[in-house]
């Protein structure tokens, strides 16, 4: 076997050694004339950015003279150099970050207690931790919907905002945005985008690292950025830069002339398809061409949001004359914005889209037709599964039909026509395979982008006043990017019609797609599960994998906002828009989606009257509470022993052990196990080993929160490690988080098993296929195998974010040669497995895993 990193350690053991020296010799190495090497100018622009960073940070520790070479001799070097990249900022959301900081927090305990100085434990880096992902749906379709969800918000996370407000007062370098003011890329966006920094009498552009894999959102305005794990950033915030491999560049030419009924998520899931098709993982990928320049800032950073979907590492728009012009209506002032173009141009990191003579050389080119890409919905369970919506009715009866994978649901013939009558509110309605139970306008992907959101707003105004409704038990909900989203709805009228139609804004932050959102009627799921349907979700998202939203709506689509009102008024994803009507008005008469479907001058000329550069200033408001809330005031934090939320992490107590010996394999895992399926961010289900562990703190079911919230709780995060009810594994046969205890050959919970292993003192590996460890950056989901006292994976091959995330939690992530997995080499997972790790060894190096079966040894070696 082939090990996939360059090293293993204990966690965070580096990064206190950094903190006590710091060697700076910046202004030795620093060698501007690099940027007129002719060499430069056929660079991509994103590469222009990686080498200005390397030659200003270049200081002959960090960063070597060689890294610079590497960088400026992309062409000959990339996917060989390994390089180093200090970022200008950090970015956490709450979700991921609230680990981060309790790391931190827990650091300057460990130092405190070896008489070092806590103060030491400082970000160097400038952090931004916008809280977002508290937002739960408690209440919908009531007056002051945002309100009240607030308060309830404030009362569930007490105890983690008032660490975070500890945060804020106790850290240098560190700045909270309280709830309730946005979600963590439109704050980003809005607010803390800077692209061009000025510091210590540098200017410089703007980069940023971030705990949420949707950081790239920020590259559509030609800032350079993407989302890391919490070690990662931790390591950053510290003042450790962070590795990469040089990567292949892919250009992607944009022409063509885009379709009126197209709108940006249309765009966004045709290049995704396409992009997907172009194996673009772990590369970078640069936007260049003439269609470029019909795409606006918020459409790019729509397109950008998805870059996690078609598994690039970057989607970079540079800076642009339509680049420029977005910035004139938010919140720069002229002289800053003179100081940035100035600079932009200066260091030719300013391109015009228009001229071919600008087209840097890059690593292959591919185009994309934008005249090719049509209305269209992506689903029912991943999102690169793009369905043209003339195409969806059939679409879906063909999803129904397929044998159970990745779009299949293998319903039987004569059970697909079947309807379930349910009571609601006293009144009888039917679901069927295909209803919409969930219609979702959510802050992530579309809720930055005026069009797409004033168009849904226009179609809401256009369909109430054709007498559509929608059907009271689906659960809708609007939760915008910001306060300047509602701000725009709101002074262009259309905010009350989609009230009218369920769609209540339910406050600011990340909701549905995450699964924070309210329960469905008992009558609506117990005539899903009494007829076995397939219940659908549509959203305005970026993740929709089954079971996410809710765990008894299998089959979710991501659409754009406008669509999401329309299936919503509609009741079903069963139907041909251009043949069938959406609904009929009061007198009866047929009411098609053209009817209702504003046209894009409509939407303009709103949008121009509506979206002005007042709006970008009035977001910081509502945060009385936030100023009131009381927070300690101490430089080590206060842990409470009875907080079911903030409790202080164990990892600087535990040993990691170098070699492995006669373990047993916790869980037998096939392909495409996604950090969801390893760390769930959804609610904590009443039967899991978790909500036992809350119920025995004395809380009630209504008070579990969710297992996002609770990260800040090793006790609870451990508990829910692999405890997702989508979870394959083989030794079950089943979906559901149990595993076999191979020596009593018990069905246990994961976590207990793993409890019992530990506590017989018995080493565990994961077996698993490909693309293990796949989806969101999300620390927990090595932090929680770690605790469960895995050491190993033994995979077909990795994602690579996830693949650093064990390294440094010291589980080794070991990689079948070409060619094997676990059923080529007969494995059946119930073996005992030794790995002999040596104390120092090289990338790709290959390892021997010896394999006892029962009784009898097989000398098996894995190379």
């Amino acid at each position: 076997m082939a090990l996939t990193s360059s090293q293993q350690e204990h966690p965070f053991a580096h990064l206190i050694d950094t903190l006590q020296t710091e060697k700076n010799e910046a202004q030795k190495y620093f060698n501007p004339q690099k940027l007129g090497d002719p060499k430069y100018e056929r660079l991509p622009l994103s590469i222009r950015v990686l080498l200005e960073s390397a030659i200003r940070k270049c200081d002959g520790f960090y960063v070597k003279q060689e890294d610079v070479d590497n960088i400026l001799n992309w062409e000959e070097r990339q996917n060989e150099a390994e390089i180093p990249f200090f970022p200008a900022r950090v970015l956490l959301q709450d979700f991921t970050g609230i680990p981060a900081m309790v790391d931190l927090a827990a650091m300057r305990d460990a130092v405190a207690k070896n008489g070092i100085d806590p103060n030491l434990i400082n970000p160097k880096c400038p952090t931004d931790l916008i809280v977002d992902h508290s937002l739960q749906i408690d209440f919908s379709k009531w007056q002051d919907t945002a309100v009240r969800n607030q308060e309830m918000e404030l009362i569930r996370n007490k105890e983690r905002l008032q660490f975070f407000k500890w945060c804020s007062k106790a850290f240098k370098n560190v700045t909270v945005v309280p709830p309730d003011i946005g979600s963590v890329h439109q704050v980003n966006l809005e607010y803390l985008s800077q692209v061009v920094q000025e510091i210590g009498g540098f200017v410089y552009p703007d980069t940023v690292v971030g705990t949420d894999s949707h950081t790239t959102m920020i590259n559509g305005l030609g800032i350079l950025g993407w989302g890391v794990g919490g070690i990662e950033s931790e390591a950053v915030m510290l003042g450790q830069p962070v590795s990469l491999t040089l990567p292949h560049v892919v250009g992607c030419r944009l022409v063509g002339s885009i379709s009126t009924l197209a709108t940006s998520i249309d765009i966004v899931l045709g290049i995704t398809k396409h992009l997907r098709q172009a194996s673009v993982g772990g590369k970078f990928v640069e936007f260049f061409g003439p269609g470029v320049s019909q795409l606006s800032a918020a459409d790019r950073t729509t397109i950008a949001n998805m870059c996690p979907e078609y598994n690039a590492t970057v989607s970079f728009f540079p800076v642009d004359d339509t680049t420029l012009k977005h910035f004139k209506q938010t919140n720069f002032t002229e002289e800053k914005f003179e100081v940035m173009e100035r600079y932009l141009k200066a260091v030719k990191l300013f391109r015009s889209s228009d001229d071919q003579t600008e087209d840097p050389q890059y690593s292959e080119v591919i185009e994309i037709n934008l005249a090719s890409i049509v209305p269209c919905v992506s689903g029912p369970k991943r999102p690169q599964d793009r369905v043209p919506v003339p195409c969806m009715k059939e679409d879906f009866l063909n999803c129904l039909n397929e044998k159970v994978g990745f779009k299949g649901f293998h319903i039987p013939k004569e059970k697909q026509c079947i309807t379930v009558p349910f009571l609601h509110e006293g009144t009888e309605y039917f679901l069927s395979h295909g209803s919409v139970v969930i219609a979702a306008v959510i802050s992530c992907t579309n809720n930055c982008n005026p069009s797409v959101m004033l168009t849904a707003g226009l179609l809401a105004k256009k369909a109430v006043e054709a007498g559509l409704t929608v059907k009271p038990y689906i659960r809708t909900s609007l939760a915008p990017g910001s306060g300047m989203v509602t701000h725009y709805l709101n002074a262009s009228g259309v905010l009350p019609y989609l009230s009218q139609l369920g769609f209540e804004v339910i406050g600011y932050g990340c909701a549905t797609c995450v699964g924070n959102t309210a329960p469905l009627p008992e009558s609506v799921v117990d005539a899903i599960k009494q007829g076995d349907l397939v219940a659908c979700g549509v959203l305005s998202g970026n993740r929709h994998f089954e079971g996410r939203l809710c765990d008894c709506v299998r089959a979710n689509y991501l659409a754009s906002p406008p669509l999401v009102v329309a299936y919503a008024i509609t009741g079903t994803v069963g139907i041909d828009f251009e043949k069938e009507p959406i609904g009929f008005n009061p007198e009866g008469k047929e009411v098609y989606l053209k009817d209702v479907w504003p046209s894009k001058e409509e939407v303009q000329d709103v949008e121009e009257h509506t979206v002005v550069a007042s709006v970008f200033r009035e977001l910081r408001s509502r945060i009385t509470y936030w100023s009131n809330l009381d927070a300690p005031d101490a430089l080590l934090f206060p842990w409470d022993p009875k907080s079911t939320y903030i409790r202080c992490p164990p990892f600087f107590k535990m040993p990691t052990p170098v070699s492995i010996d006669n373990a047993h394999a916790l869980l037998f895992l096939g392909d495409k196990v996604t950090t969801d399926h390893i760390s769930p961010a959804g609610s904590i289900a009443r039967v899991s080993a978790a909500a036992r562990y809350l119920q025995s703190k004395r809380l009630t079911p209504r008070e579990f929160n969710s297992y996002g919230a609770r990260r800040g709780n090793d006790a609870v995060m451990t508990r829910g490690t692999f405890a997702s009810i989508k979870l394959q594994n083989r030794f079950i046969g089943k979906t559901g988080p149990k595993t076999l205890h191979i020596p009593s050959g018990q069905t246990l919970d994961v976590f207990e098993a793993a409890e019992r292993y530990q506590r017989d003192g018995v080493p565990l590996i994961i077996l698993a296929g490909k693309e293990y460890g796949s989806g969101n950056s999300r620390d927990w989901a090595a932090k929680g195998p770690y605790l469960l006292g895995v050491r190993a994976v033994i995979a077909e091959s990795f994602e690579k974010m996830h693949k650093n995330h064990l390294v440094g939690m010291g589980i080794a992530p070991l990689q079948f040669l070409p060619g094997q997995n676990a059923d080529s080499l007969e494995l059946c997972g119930k073996e005992r497995f030794s790995i002999s790790i040596p104390e120092e060894f090289t990338p790709q190096q290959e390892l021997t895993v010896m394999v006892r079966c029962f009784l009898m040894f097989n000398s098996c070696a894995f190379l």
